[in-house]
């Protein structure tokens, strides 16, 4: 199933780019307010971190882009730390005033995880899936006159992230940054 979603993903940002009528790339980093929720629905104190990567962001007909993103994120509870590679592929509806809507799916590979009790640092990264399946929402908005931009998006982990059958985890949590888009028109 995880291999489905790869291969479909990269298909979809491959047809994206081949059918593109512009293409920009850029830069972002911002905050995040993550935590992990279980299926008691109960989720670990929050963990803040930063995420920080490269996007690209392909123009179709007017008012349709796509956005591919590879992020680095921190992740995970105030205890847990999480440091994942995401892979966002987000369908945008662009508004001609520079606002963006924004959803899609998101890929998220596994780079660490630790865990910190009394000052001790523990790798746990063997008690959770390599792979994390989500889906992002937000908002966005860019300046065309200055190509900076800021970005609000909520991320929802799909897969059960914990190896562990006793315990379903999820990944979830919100993102707050700034980006830089090169060349844009």
């Amino acid at each position: 199933m995880k291999k489905f979603f790869t291969i479909g993903f990269s298909f979809l940002l491959f047809i994206g780019v081949a059918n593109a009528q512009h293409v920009n790339i850029g830069v972002k980093g911002g905050l995040n307010a993550y935590s992990i929720t279980n299926n008691f629905n109960i989720g670990n104190d929050l963990k803040l971190g930063f995420h920080l990567g490269l996007i690209g962001h392909i123009h179709f007909k007017k008012p349709i882009a796509l956005q591919p993103e590879l992020v680095f994120s921190m992740q995970g509870s105030k205890k847990t730390t999480l440091n994942y590679i995401n892979v966002p592929l987000l369908f945008q509806y662009m508004f001609n005033n520079g606002f963006r809507l924004q959803a899609g799916p998101q890929l998220g590979f596994l780079a660490s995880a630790k865990t910190k009790t009394n000052n001790v640092q523990t790798d746990v990264k063997d008690n959770f899936e390599p792979i994390d399946f989500g889906v992002a929402v937000g908002v966005s908005y860019v300046n065309p006159a200055t190509n900076f931009g800021v970005d609000v998006r909520y991320n929802i982990g799909i897969t059960d992230i914990s190896k562990n059958d006793n315990a379903n985890i999820y990944n979830r949590g919100l993102q707050i940054g700034v980006f830089y888009l090169f060349n844009h028109h």
